[in-house]
């Protein structure tokens, strides 16, 4: 069975200069994404975080500024790409944008191809991160429906404990300890113990080894 093809990525478009906003429009349009163009911040926030794949923010705006349009994303838990679009002086204000955790920001007037170039980093960027974090869920789902035991035993693997010291911790035998962990192994996928000393490590139930 293939794959549907993904619908193009939607860019917010938020900026109150309405020729900016067009041309913009006609841009995204061209490389085959989807424009949504918002004249202010305030409607941009009524449409919801479901609309947009990535933001291209105007930092100086009537109403709410670019910085507080951001705030109010990170205070709903929207974790699409945002991209500023500065005036000339306003690199100070894109800095404090870029700490809050924007993208990138790019200064007004702008190269179109240095913009897309920059659109299409974030939504790869994105994209990368949204997988990792659906394969930990699942990976956090698996390992939730392991027994208590086998979890218990493949965190202390994790730690580097010896089947024989696993064992003598928990008052059974080391073959036992084998099957418990061989058992959860194969239900996380691990095909190796490095493998699921990482898994387990990125499941946070170990601390990560430190950098060489």
């Amino acid at each position: 069975m293939t794959e549907s093809p993904r619908a193009p990525a939607r860019i917010a478009v938020v900026d109150d200069n309405a020729a900016l906003r067009e041309s913009l429009s006609w841009l995204l349009e061209s490389v085959g994404l989807t424009p949504l163009p918002y004249p202010d911040g305030e409607a941009f926030l009524d449409a919801g975080p479901e609309a947009h794949d990535l933001v291209l923010l105007d930092v100086r705006m009537p109403g709410l500024s670019g910085l507080q349009v951001q705030q109010r994303l990170v205070e709903r838990g929207d974790t699409s790409p945002v991209i500023f679009m500065t005036g000339h002086g306003d690199v100070p204000m894109a800095v404090t944008a870029l700490k809050a955790g924007a993208f990138d920001f790019v200064e007004k007037p702008f190269n179109h191809q240095q913009l897309i170039d920059l659109v299409q980093q974030a939504l790869a960027e994105h994209g990368r991160r949204r997988r990792e974090r659906e394969r930990l869920d699942a990976l956090r789902e698996r390992f939730d429906a392991l027994r208590p035991k086998e979890r218990e035993i493949l965190v202390l693997v994790a730690e580097g404990l010896t089947s024989r010291a696993i064992a003598d911790r928990l008052d059974i035998s080391a073959k036992t300890v084998e099957i418990y962990r061989l058992r959860a192994m194969k239900a996380l996928g691990a095909a190796n113990l490095a493998e699921l000393v990482r898994m387990v490590t990125a499941l946070g139930l170990v601390p990560p080894l430190p950098d060489a």
